[in-house]
């Protein structure tokens, strides 16, 4: 009784420490959304910042020129596997940008090492990638 009981206890204990990690890993190495200073938001391979521009639409990047020189897309070459959620979409250049469930995503210039959120509600049109905010 004692051994199915200390099984039992560790199975249940490591069944519910896996359970947060899943919570918050969608992704995977190239883009993904992780808990950090206890806030769940999206990352770029980096492990930077990741941002959402209020000008967008779905599937459609709308910073072009000085905004993407301030707000660098999220880029990758075609055929990067992307994970849950996650997908590239076309720029007019025809560079693929990272989006999350259609929406673009950015880096911040402001973002100077992982953890900074700086680029956070900027002119009200830039928001941090809250995968559970879209």
């Amino acid at each position: 009784m004692q051994l199915s009981l200390t099984a039992s206890t560790c199975a249940l204990i490591m069944g519910f420490g896996a359970l947060p990690a899943l919570a918050d890993s969608h992704g995977n190495d190239f883009v993904h959304s992780r808990t950090f200073n206890n806030q769940i938001y999206m990352m770029y391979q980096t492990h930077m910042s990741l941002y959402i521009f209020e000008n967008d639409t779905l599937g459609v990047s709308n910073c072009y020129d000085t905004c993407a020189q301030n707000w660098p897309p999220a880029l990758f070459p075609a055929g990067t596997p992307m994970g849950e959620n996650y997908s590239l979409i076309p720029r007019t250049d025809g560079s693929l940008q990272a989006a999350y469930k259609g929406i673009p995503l950015y880096l911040s210039r402001l973002d100077k090492k992982i953890g900074d959120i700086n680029g956070d509600g900027v002119d009200d049109l830039w928001l941090l990638g809250r995968p559970e905010l879209m």
